[in-house]
């Protein structure tokens, strides 16, 4: 039995007639007639009572007409469902986030997104770089947030944002009463890192500012996470350099202070997907990453990358 079918059914049992029907369906009576006589001898019972003034349904009519009716919705709805999907307006996107990429821009394209497309379903996956590039392969997951990431065959990256490094320390400790801090006053000061795990990661970025600066840190902990680090810091047991979106997370007794330094070291967060990846919902993902870095341009820490590559944020 075809689709077709289900609609010869539901015509003649919506007009009780089957002249009636032929003529809402475009197709002359006798086709229709033999075709509800060929489906009620494949169901294998009458569906339809002949009367003076044309047919009535029986009572297997009725509940055939009903799961037709049904059937043919839930098709309808398909096509509809798979049309938006094809176009990027409904669906499921998986994204991963790893570390502090999850503060500062990331919320806010996620935000903006969602107010675009709210019918596609955003789901969040947390990873580290390898595990990353391994889920985008796999198309386990379509779109990838982290920070130095080396080329990929394949993998197509872009600089969604270069942020300042900050310091995060106490408000009561001497260094805040200052509004940017030189960096050779954090020789002594106890230093909290972070990251651990995999490396190159930020933990590098750091110790190279203090061999570059000829300084040897004075490093007290080592923690998993920012918030970790944050936590300590908020104990006193050290401070610590942030990349500037880690500053959005407010934590009481902490406070923030831009470095005083000749040339203020920035960091870079990417975004990361398949190159041969066509999807129309990545897509409509990208042009909102884009959309939203170039909101970000004007504010400051912006700095346009030229890294070897990596694809710069098209606008």
């Amino acid at each position: 039995m075809e689709l077709r079918h289900l609609r010869y059914l539901v015509a003649v049992a919506e007009e009780e007639n089957v002249g009636r029907a032929a003529k809402r369906l475009h197709i002359s009576q006798p086709p229709l007639s033999r075709q509800i006589h060929a489906i009620e001898r494949e169901i294998g019972t009458p569906l339809f009572a002949r009367t003076p003034k044309g047919v009535e349904l029986t009572e297997a009519g009725r509940v055939a007409v009903d799961d037709a009716r049904n059937i043919i919705s839930l098709v309808e709805q398909m096509a509809t469902r798979a049309c938006l999907v094809g176009q990027g307006m409904a669906g499921r996107i998986d994204i991963s986030i790893f570390g502090s990429t999850v503060f500062g821009i990331v919320p806010a394209i996620l935000e903006s997104f969602a107010l675009e497309r709210p019918d596609v379903k955003v789901v969040l996956h947390s990873m580290e770089r390898q595990e990353q590039l391994h889920s985008l392969r796999n198309r386990r997951i379509a779109l990838a947030f982290n920070r130095f990431v080396q080329p990929e065959p394949g993998i197509a990256i872009e600089v969604v944002r270069q942020e300042p490094i900050m310091i995060a320390l106490r408000e009561d400790h001497p260094l805040a009463r200052r509004a940017s801090i030189p960096f050779t006053l954090l020789a002594p000061e106890p230093l909290i890192l972070f990251p651990s795990g995999e490396r190159m990661n930020f933990v590098d970025v750091v110790l190279d500012l203090f061999r570059t600066a000829g300084l040897k840190p004075n490093i007290a902990q080592e923690v998993g996470d920012a918030m970790s680090c944050l936590a300590l810091i908020a104990g006193g047991l050290g401070l610590a350099l942030v990349a500037e979106s880690a500053s959005t997370l407010s934590l009481a007794g902490v406070t923030y202070r831009p470095l005083d330094i000749d040339d203020p070291p920035v960091i870079d967060l990417s975004c990361l997907y398949l190159e041969d990846n066509n999807s129309q919902l990545l897509q409509h993902f990208l042009k909102t990453v884009r959309r939203i870095a170039q909101d970000f341009v004007a504010r400051p820490g912006w700095m346009s990358s030229c890294s070897k590559g990596i694809k710069q944020p098209v606008i």
